[in-house]
């Protein structure tokens, strides 16, 4: 069953901290979220990383959230943008990302622990798909575009 617009149920929105893998300094890792209800945007291609605990900085909880979801330990992961949602009654939410670099060599080591499936993609591929979360290829196309860079420089 695609639970997508029909099975999320009662989604709590949350601050979380998300991965921009990029492997080989072209490719985009991304996680095929599980096809389940109680999830944002199930059976949809997304960065890795996740809701963050009470208390926790948004770095380390990616990093925990890496090491769950990936069997990946990141030593260094550079703050790329934020995203802030607001969700009326519930408040405001942010999705932080971060920019975390990888050889292709490593892949062979990772353990997919969470979702459905794993992929590295060129940006020009990813960003055509028909279901990527859609924050997360706004985040990938700000990357892979340069947008952010050329902002901040010029």
């Amino acid at each position: 069953m695609d639970f997508f617009l029909c099975g999320e149920g009662k989604l709590k929105p949350a601050d979380a901290a998300v991965a921009i893998i990029v492997v080989d300094e072209m490719n985009y890792l991304m996680q095929l979220r599980d096809q389940k209800p109680h999830i944002f945007f199930p059976g949809h291609w997304g960065l890795f990383g996740g809701a963050i605990e009470t208390e926790e900085d948004p770095a380390t909880g990616l990093k925990r959230e890496l090491i769950e979801e990936l069997g990946l330990d990141v030593p260094k992961c550079r703050y790329f943008t934020n995203f802030t949602f607001d969700y009326g009654q519930h408040g405001t939410v942010f999705r932080r990302f971060y920019e975390v670099k990888m050889a292709g060599s490593a892949l062979a080591h990772l353990t997919l622990r969470e979702g459905a499936g794993m992929r590295a993609f060129p940006a020009w591929e990813l960003l055509n798909l028909p279901r990527v979360v859609p924050y997360d290829s706004f985040a990938v196309w700000l990357h892979a575009s340069g947008a952010l860079k050329a902002r901040r420089t010029g």
